[in-house]
């Protein structure tokens, strides 16, 4: 076929030299015969260095290219070994391809392109290749641009959290920098060791360097930050604090609704409903976890019944709205707002409060931290929103770590 030079323009062959074409009707498919340019050849496929050619290796190649229409493109080239002193006997540099793929650049780019946009099913029929194969291609992608960049330059405030990104308690744990926005790392695990694992990826000398460290309460987490980052300051996330007052608010409540008047329990066994009192708690979990300018009307007086009702309750709605507050306001208004909140909750004579007091004051420094620095998870929150909806938008991964380099 004629107009070689408009096929290689077409196919975005730069560094290439196009031979033939060849197509084959039947089966629909185009057969691009092209030779790597004179600045192309006899390098090293690791090094690019220069190198004489050892063998001929196996023969011709062929890759697979972005498709022309309904047509699908293969570039087919010879790919001999050469004899790099540095590298050994290596393949050939292949200008349109990555090392060892079977896909050229332009075709995993427009993959890649397609996994963080759409489920990897239909990235799979759309692009006519395997499902497992849109991982792979997604996986060196990223590789290759992580060789490119350096994600850890100039990191200084950090957030650290765990995901679950699949049944049966698997976890990743992601750390995300507060100053850029951006992901910086993820790994499967949930342990002091995984966190170790990120520290030693750092490096000593950046790991001086980072100032702050958002985390939850999580144990591993503020032991491996301690051991490798002993200078930074630690900041409690205010959502997972007041998260746990929440959790004592239910457990009121719940205790509220068993000793209430007119319960009733398994009532598709039993056919019999709640009455009274215990009906009327039923139905307030919404009004009392609900923040106080969200309520609706109808949950407001929800509120209202509870405070004349129950008093003990109410108490514990108010705590929760208290520690709230704390981190609403911040700075040294929110510490001294927290040591009234502690003295109220010591003395509130509600177990589960008390319990939270204590907690409260075990981690004390890293929430006066975070109410000095206005630091929180929020951040990494909002990541784990995104890795989520990654996860959904590609019914699932297999491989975790086809959904850490898409997230990255």
């Amino acid at each position: 076929m004629r107009n070689k030079s408009i096929w290689g323009a077409l196919l975005g062959l730069e560094d290439a030299v196009v031979e033939d074409v060849a197509l084959d009707e039947v089966s629909g498919q185009v057969v691009v015969h092209v030779r790597a340019g004179w600045q192309a050849r006899r390098r090293c496929g690791r090094c690019l260095r220069r190198c004489p050619v050892y063998d001929r290796g196996s023969g011709r190649r062929r890759w697979r290219h972005l498709d022309a229409g309904r047509l699908m493109v293969w570039i087919e080239a010879a790919s001999p070994r050469v004899s790099c002193r540095h590298c050994g006997v290596v393949t050939c540099h292949i200008p349109w391809a990555r090392a060892g793929a079977g896909h050229t650049l332009d075709f995993d780019h427009q993959v890649a392109w397609l996994a963080t946009h759409t489920s990897k099913t239909a990235t799979a029929a759309l692009m006519r290749i395997a499902w497992r194969t849109v991982g792979a291609i997604v996986t060196r992608v990223w590789a290759d641009i992580d060789a490119c960049t350096d994600r850890f330059a100039n990191v200084r405030r950090i957030g650290i959290d765990e995901i679950s990104y699949k049944k049966g308690h698997r976890y990743l744990t992601i750390v995300v920098d507060h100053d850029s926005g951006r992901l910086l790392w993820a790994a499967v695990g949930q342990d002091a060791e995984t966190v170790d694992e990120f520290f030693d990826t750092l490096g000593p000398e950046r790991c001086a360097q980072i100032t702050h460290v958002s985390a939850d309460a999580a144990r591993f987490i503020a032991k491996s930050v301690r051991a490798h980052c002993p200078r930074a300051i630690r900041c409690a996330d205010a959502f997972h604090v007041v998260a746990w007052a929440t959790k004592a608010l239910d457990t009121v409540r719940r205790d509220a609704w068993n000793s209430a008047a007119g319960r009733a329990r398994d009532t598709a066994r039993t056919g019999r409903n709640a009455t009274g009192q215990a009906k009327a708690l039923k139905t307030a979990r919404w009004a009392l976890w609900k923040n106080p300018e969200d309520l609706t009307i109808g949950q407001r007086h929800k509120l209202t019944w509870i405070a004349k009702t129950d008093p003990r309750l109410w108490r514990a709605y108010l705590l929760k709205e208290g520690l709230r507050h704390v981190f609403k306001i911040k700075g040294a208004a929110g510490k001294t707002a927290l040591d009234r909140w502690y003295s109220w909750a010591t003395r509130c004579r509600i177990p589960a409060f008390v319990e939270l007091a204590r907690k409260i004051k075990k981690n004390r420094e890293p929430i006066d931290n975070a109410l000095d620095h206005n630091l929180s998870n929020a951040l990494i929150e909002s990541m784990n929103t995104k890795i989520r909806q990654i996860t959904r938008t590609a019914y699932g991964f297999t491989n975790p770590e086809a959904l850490i380099a898409l997230a990255l």
